[in-house]
């Protein structure tokens, strides 16, 4: 067969324009009106040779509607136009003439339909397809940034943010996981609580960037000193190294020893040479019967005690020790509901005059009546009170107390004795002493001559000039203020002169070297350092008085020297204030 004859040219474009015109708006064409009508011609070429082919056939119909949707005339009103403008205009505008021509358009119109169905069925499975693959990508990427994002969150949840190392949460968690996987209750671990010493002083002297940095180091010295431990950051200075699997406390010791090391080397910090040490509190012990708050809380209480014994070292828990330690806070947080319930009262020693045994004064002396533990000396509690504090309190109400009972004394004849108190460092340096001791004075009526002061030489050793000042203000209201344990402390004899001191009493371990035989040296000794303090206070107008007196003979050899006062067993043990009044009487 041979080629199909050309399309007629008697009105060239005229139907195309026609076919652009009824379609435009009919779908989003990207492309301009002159590329729209260039393809419609050529499509109304492909129509218009295919009605007068010979045979006849279908195919570019089909041809002409997957074109129409490849080119996003691409909606069913597109496609209705173009059967409606195809049926009415093409055979006329074309002046195409057949017998058959109405059979071959209906058919041809039926093939472009088919085409164009096909056509956008096809393209939209391809869409769908697109979007399908569109969406499993996007889900795949969103949950690869979702893993990303969980991982540094987790990251920045568990790790320190300055040093990156595991932070207090992620060490627990470690921690947690070690003491409770199952089958190891008979293995053993053990903790390193690590803080830097005297940190501080860098932070407030060379400011916070060079602690920063300084911190940065130590984190990255411990990380690879104690490779395969893990090293966390707890918190400021602190650290803690978890160490699994000891076959002992020497396997922990070793760590900390590694960690000691570690630290101390010196470190250039922004043009400063640091040189930091650390404490460190050991724990070890069997993973079955504890937990991560027990362990913490052991390590963080070692820690303590190296901190106490001077830092630059590691201590290893002891449960006894705890123990004592415990009992010990026990004591000293009871002491303000103890007040409040009135279970402190006091005692009175007398100070004997060594030349005619006259009553001088008496020292009051604090006892707890613990509901549980029984009657309590001052030994037991009152360094816990001194170092919490509560010494303010305590003393406060031993001073009230004693000035009270002491009033009770007055007009019986024989003149009343003094009553000497002892003030702890903290209450001598309180800003309204003179205010209280005035107040205490004038309620109770006790005259000022009657009270005598106690501090011992430590109290005295401050660069501030506010404590001796309220001493002399005492001591022009008649207060007298003695020295306590005199020779046993700095022995400055600077405040000699510049105090107004009354009395010096005498530390008992020189009066205790006076029970030694006569020939023997300690003895001798000792009464040249007592001979030499008696003639001391007395070229400064003081008087003297001896403590620890428990036998005859220390008091004889006392008033030998020219001691003025003992005090001691040998003159009376501590006793309430009726058998004061008894003596009196």
């Amino acid at each position: 067969m041979g080629e199909p004859p050309p399309a007629p040219r008697t009105r060239p474009g005229t139907f195309a324009r026609a076919w652009a015109k009824a379609v435009s708006g009919t779908s989003y064409l990207p492309m301009p009106q002159a590329q729209l009508e260039a393809l419609l011609q050529r499509l109304t070429d492909q129509l218009a040779g295919a009605l007068q082919a010979e045979p006849f056939d279908l195919r570019p119909g089909h041809r002409v509607g997957a074109e129409l949707v490849a080119n996003h005339i691409a909606s069913a009103e597109g496609l209705g136009r173009t059967v409606e403008v195809v049926q009415l205009r093409l055979v006329r505008d074309l002046g195409l003439v057949a017998d058959d021509v109405e059979d071959r358009m209906a058919r041809l119109l039926a093939a472009v339909a088919t085409g164009y169905a096909r056509a956008l069925r096809d393209r939209t499975l391809d869409e769908q397809e697109s979007i399908r693959r569109a969406v499993m990508a996007a889900r795949t990427q969103a949950e690869r940034a979702l893993r990303a994002s969980e991982a540094r969150f987790r990251h920045q949840a568990t790790h320190d943010s300055l040093t990156e190392l595991p932070n207090r949460a992620l060490f627990t968690e470690r921690l947690t996981a070690a003491l409770n996987e199952p089958g190891r209750g008979a293995e053993r671990l053990g903790l390193c609580f690590l803080d830097l010493d005297r940190f501080k002083v860098v932070n407030d002297s060379l400011g916070h960037q060079v602690g920063d940095r300084l911190l940065t180091m130590v984190s990255s010295r411990l990380r690879r000193a104690l490779d395969g431990h893990l090293v966390a950051r707890i918190g400021g200075d602190e650290f803690v190294v978890l160490v699994e699997r000891t076959g002992g406390t020497a396997d922990v010791v070793a760590v900390a020893d590694t960690a000691l090391a570690a630290v101390c080397e010196p470190a250039l910090v922004d043009g400063h040479e640091l040189c930091v040490t650390a404490s460190i509190g050991i724990v070890e012990q069997q993973v079955a019967g504890t937990t991560p708050g027990d362990l913490m809380r052991a390590a963080d209480a070692t820690l303590h005690w190296a901190k106490a014994a001077g830092g630059a070292r590691w201590e290893v828990y002891d449960a006894d020790r705890n123990g004592r330690e415990r009992a010990r806070y026990a004591l000293s947080a009871a002491i303000p509901a103890a007040l409040d319930r009135g279970e402190f009262y006091l005692e009175y020693q007398p100070l004997t005059s060594l030349r005619d045994g006259r009553l001088l004064g008496v020292e009051a002396l604090v006892r707890w009546r613990h509901p549980e533990l029984g009657v309590l000396r001052p030994d037991s509690f009152i360094g816990l009170a001194e170092e919490t504090g509560l010494i303010v309190p305590l003393g406060g109400w031993v001073l009230a107390e004693a000035c009270r009972e002491a009033e009770r004394w007055s007009g019986r004849g024989a003149p009343a004795p003094f009553v000497s108190v002892n003030l702890a460092v903290r209450q001598v340096h309180r800003p309204d002493l003179v205010q209280e001791v005035r107040a205490l004075l004038k309620r109770t009526g006790l005259p000022p001559e009657r009270l005598q002061l106690e501090i011992t030489e430590s109290t005295m050793m401050s660069t501030t000039e506010e404590p001796v000042k309220a001493l002399r203000v005492l001591a022009d209201l008649g207060v007298r203020i003695a020295i306590d344990d005199f020779g046993t402390g700095y022995s400055n004899l600077a405040y000699l002169r510049d105090l107004p001191v009354t009395e010096l009493k005498v530390a008992g371990e020189f009066v205790a070297g006076l029970r030694a035989p006569a020939a023997e040296p300690t003895r001798r000794t000792d009464e040249r350092i007592l001979a030499s303090l008696v003639s001391l206070a007395h070229a400064l107008d003081l008087t003297v008085t001896a403590e620890g007196v428990e036998t005859a003979g220390q008091a004889e050899r006392l008033r030998a020297i020219g001691c003025d006062a003992g005090q001691g067993w040998h003159f009376g043990r501590p006793a309430p204030a009726e058998r004061i009044l008894e003596r009196i009487g």
